[in-house]
């Protein structure tokens, strides 16, 4: 009687165990890079980033540090807006203040690190070097773009006009695809004494020396050969295009080299 009464409680035991163990989650997603990604603090420095010298370009909150490109006094009526948690341009709101959105300060030497993404078929890019003055009209005329570009717009086939290429004037270094609309991309620029550096989701994508003869020759053979001081600064402005497309920005951050 005592064998069974034994036997019979081992086998409860290992039934419930069994069970429970059905329970359990198949799919743990508590150690995969999706709930990793799901769960991320966006907009955020880490203390150890802090240490580094990196700070943040877009608070998540607010467009403090920003402002319309010569039109100051009308950001707050312009195309960009804080939408849950991004830095967003609402480009197809034509009753929005139309302009590109540039920094408050200036940058020489920096690295600069954030994640975008752009509506179907969408097109904008972002600008460094930009000389902010009346003497100008656009970002564009001044400062060389880093292309950001949705996957399904017909200039991803376009060598010059490549997500993460100098527009018009730099193919990609390295073959890399953007993701499309509703993923994010990664994008790293790096200057340092007139050298630049252009990364699309790790990889590099351009590298020129704006002080190089080599940087004068291709802007003589481009669209920019008649537009006085494009690509000679070495410091300026950092700008977000508004090319009729929207466009979304989060996790950008900056630190000065």
């Amino acid at each position: 009687m005592v064998r069974i009464i034994l036997f019979g409680t081992f086998m409860f035991l290992l039934l419930s165990v069994s069970c429970r163990n059905d329970k359990r989650p198949t799919n743990q997603t508590w150690r995969t890079k999706k709930w990793v990604e799901e769960n991320q603090e966006h907009n955020t420095l880490l203390d150890i980033e802090k240490e580094q010298g990196w700070e943040l370009l877009f608070d998540g909150e607010t467009l403090n540090g920003w402002h319309l490109y010569n039109k100051p006094d009308s950001t707050r009526f312009s195309a960009w807006e804080v939408q849950d948690g991004t830095l967003f341009c609402n480009a197809t709101d034509e009753t929005k203040v139309f302009g590109d959105l540039v920094t408050d300060k200036e940058y020489e030497n920096y690295e600069l690190v954030f994640d975008w993404q752009m509506a179907i078929r969408g097109n904008g890019g972002v600008f460094i070097n930009v000389q902010e003055s009346p003497s100008y009209s656009a970002t564009y005329q001044t400062g060389p773009e880093y292309q950001l570009l949705e996957p399904t717009h017909m200039d991803t086939k376009t060598p010059l006009k490549r997500p993460g290429c100098v527009w018009g004037l730099s193919p990609q270094l390295n073959p890399v695809e953007a993701k499309a609309t509703g993923q994010w991309n990664t994008t790293k620029i790096v200057q340092q004494d007139g050298e630049i550096e252009f990364y699309l989701n790790g990889k590099l994508t351009a590298k020129e020396d704006l002080t190089s003869q080599d940087w004068k020759k291709k802007i003589a053979a481009s669209s920019f050969k008649d537009v006085a001081g494009f690509g000679e600064a070495t410091r300026g402005k950092i700008a977000l295009q508004n090319w009729y497309f929207d466009a979304w920005f989060r996790n950008m951050k900056i630190r000065e080299l």
